[in-house]
């Protein structure tokens, strides 16, 4: 069996295809993988664990069945969905990772990130993240009407949007230099991230440690899975109907 890697799937109402793929993909995937990690952004927004919106209801049944169904799913918190709680784990079964985590993948040490935090040249984002990864600029956010709540979700989204298209591409890339500063950190030979949607294989040399950092892609216009086994990795791309 496989263990596979996925992140940035942005969920949303507006991207329905997406939505079936995914579940489609999870019933494909339950039972038949050993295991499943999401690394960050399953979800376009996520207001806290009381989010209204009927849509995620079927994407939360399907992280369960998988769970139940004998593959355990691991869940990492993106730049859009950090406010995932507790709640979220116990109806799910997915079990919420810190980030960075490091794990033995097939007796390879492995890092997992989402990989925002390797974007050090932009400072503006940093600086963001700094602010609403504080447990109580989160605790006064949470205590707001889920309406109002959804409110700056979309007033966040239009003002990141507009902020990137001003920014030099460089400056939204993870910077070698913290790269190779983490690696060295955790001792790994591979990192396996998500964020900058940029899907690729970087090889490289930290001393004389042979360093991987493989980058996985968006699921905007298509699925992107990292399939990795003792034999090494591949992505597939899953097209929606």
């Amino acid at each position: 069996m496989a263990t596979l890697f996925i992140s940035d799937l942005h969920l949303h109402p507006s991207r329905p295809a997406i939505i079936t793929c995914f579940l489609e993909f999870m019933v494909d995937q339950q039972g038949k993988a050993e295991a499943l990690y999401i690394l960050g952004d399953l979800f376009e927004a996520w207001i806290g664990d009381d989010h209204p919106e009927s849509a995620y209801q079927p994407v939360k049944s399907a992280l369960r069945a998988c769970a139940d169904a004998g593959t355990p799913v691991y869940l990492m918190y993106g730049n859009r969905d950090f406010m995932i709680g507790k709640q979220f784990s116990n109806e799910t079964g997915c079990t919420l990772l810190t980030d960075p985590t490091r794990i033995d993948l097939y007796g390879r040490p492995t890092l997992l990130m989402h990989g925002d935090t390797l974007c050090t040249d932009d400072l503006e984002y940093q600086a963001l993240r700094s602010k609403v990864r504080d447990p109580a600029w989160q605790q006064q956010v949470i205590r707001l009407p889920a309406d109002e709540r959804l409110m700056l979700a979309q007033q966040a989204r239009s003002l990141s949007a507009l902020s990137t298209q001003h920014k030099d591409e460089y400056i939204m890339d993870a910077n070698q230099d913290e790269v190779l500063r983490v690696a060295e950190q955790y001792q790994v030979a591979l990192i396996i991230h998500g964020h900058t949607h940029r899907p690729g294989i970087h090889s490289f040399k930290a001393g004389n440690r042979a360093i991987t950092r493989i980058v996985l892609g968006d699921w905007y216009e298509s699925g992107n899975v990292l399939i990795v086994d003792d034999q090494g990795w591949q992505f597939r791309t899953i097209t929606p109907e």
